[in-house]
């Protein structure tokens, strides 16, 4: 089976991130909609219950390059955040420290990542971690 070009993969992805995913914790779509390279994404997280996150709402930008899905996408919080895989200085996610970005796959997407950093927040090691302020941003 041959691999859907970019173009048409993002396409669908916009379409999806435009209906929302599941139960609206996580949500995504183009910066701008005249981007017709469809490189450019915000996303948009709600923390999960339960833990210091709870009705917190995480901004990212997320950076689809050329090579998108065969690369990862390149993930930045906006909204300042305390987590292992995410830099304390600019809010950029190390992939070598997300797994879902370190054994990336193309069946992967802006969803599933959306979705496994959000998994990541209720996780056992992260769920009590002391956050920046509510609001603040890098």
């Amino acid at each position: 089976m041959s691999a859907v070009p970019r173009n048409f993969r993002l396409l669908e992805e916009l379409e999806k991130g435009e209906k929302g995913i599941g139960d609206g914790s996580c949500s995504y779509g183009l910066e701008d909609s005249d981007d017709i390279m469809m490189s450019h994404w915000n996303g948009t997280i709600i923390g999960p219950g339960h833990t210091v996150h709870e009705n917190r709402i995480y901004s990212l930008k997320i950076t689809c390059g050329d090579s998108y899905p065969e690369e990862p996408p390149t993930i930045q919080f906006i909204s300042r955040v305390n987590l292992p895989f995410v830099s304390p200085v600019d809010g950029k996610v190390d992939p070598s420290k997300l797994p879902v970005l370190a054994h990336w796959n193309r069946n992967n997407s802006i969803e599933t990542v959306l979705v496994e950093i959000r998994r990541e927040m209720a996780s056992f090691n992260n769920r009590k971690l002391p956050q920046p302020p509510e609001g603040s941003t890098f």
